[in-house]
């Protein structure tokens, strides 16, 4: 079968070339009578910087310069100061009261399960006029979903270690956030029969600013709200009386104690200020 003749096909579009439909018979049979001119060839745009335009011919005789630098950084990455060990806050000169509310700070919320630590915790970084974060050890401790060592189950090295790591997790945290200008209030269950794993173990942490504040109200009133709890954050009467107990050594200790039985939550984090201004004038020894 004959195929009718006609103008010789396009060649293949090929990378460097414009498209098919722009290709002409004519431009490639100069020498043909009544031949029209094709289009001129165009120039190649010139590339953005650091990049190399496309099928850049490099003469031999030349060699490539040296690679552009890499474009800025605009994702949007924030450079964070480094966590540090809090040092101790300065205290405000003679003629002026120190104003906790204003000053960034690093607070330690001690005291037995139903002494109302979260509450008062969450109520006092709520109310600042400046930026602080409230860290839990119970929150950060109960992360772990499998494989958490529940101390109900069985005081073991397992748990152990699970608070401790938690501890150190809230200490890491608490000093990123300081050293980012916000301020910080942990809470813990802390007993003075322990320093070196409870107080010693938060300074190591933290760092010397820390400043250590317990909440002690009566046993009746740590069972009454004990006993509002559920799950594994509420502990048998029997338990709740044996730490409560411990914690009582913490009288003597030099540190300041709210009795925060007849105060609300509210009532309570505003007392917490006036003694975090005594604190901030005269740091506790510890």
């Amino acid at each position: 079968m004959q195929h009718a003749v006609g103008a010789p096909l396009p060649p293949p579009h090929q990378p460097g070339h414009g498209p098919a439909t722009a290709w002409s018979p004519a431009a490639h049979h100069p020498g043909q009578p009544g031949a029209r001119p094709g289009p001129a060839p165009q120039t190649p745009p010139a590339a953005a910087p650091g990049f190399a335009a496309p099928h850049a011919h490099v003469p031999p005789q030349h060699a490539p310069g040296p690679p552009a630098p890499p474009a800025p950084d605009t994702t949007g990455h924030v450079r964070l100061p480094p966590g540090c060990p809090v040092g101790m806050p300065s205290a405000p000169p003679a003629a002026s009261a120190p104003d906790p509310s204003s000053t960034t700070l690093a607070v330690l919320l001690i005291g037995p399960a139903g002494a109302g630590k979260t509450s008062v915790a969450k109520c006092w970084a709520d109310h600042r006029r400046v930026p602080t974060a409230h860290i839990s050890l119970d929150d950060v401790r109960e992360w772990v979903r499998s494989g958490f060592a529940d101390p109900q189950s069985g005081w073991n090295d397992h748990s152990e270690a699970q608070y401790r790591l938690a501890r150190r997790t809230c200490g890491f945290a608490a000093r990123n956030f300081l050293a980012n200008g916000i301020s910080c209030i942990l809470d813990d269950a802390v007993f003075p029969d322990r320093p070196v794993v409870g107080l010693g173990g938060w300074k190591r942490h933290v760092g010397p600013g820390l400043l250590p504040v317990v909440l002690l109200p009566g046993l009746e009133i740590v069972l009454e709200r004990n006993a509002e709890r559920s799950g594994n954050r509420r502990l048998s009467d029997e338990e709740v009386a044996r730490i409560h107990g411990r914690m009582a050594g913490w009288y003597g200790s030099g540190l300041p104690i709210i009795d925060n039985s007849q105060l609300d939550v509210e009532g309570t984090a505003r007392v917490l200020d006036e003694v975090l201004a005594r604190s901030i004038a005269s740091p506790p020894a510890w």
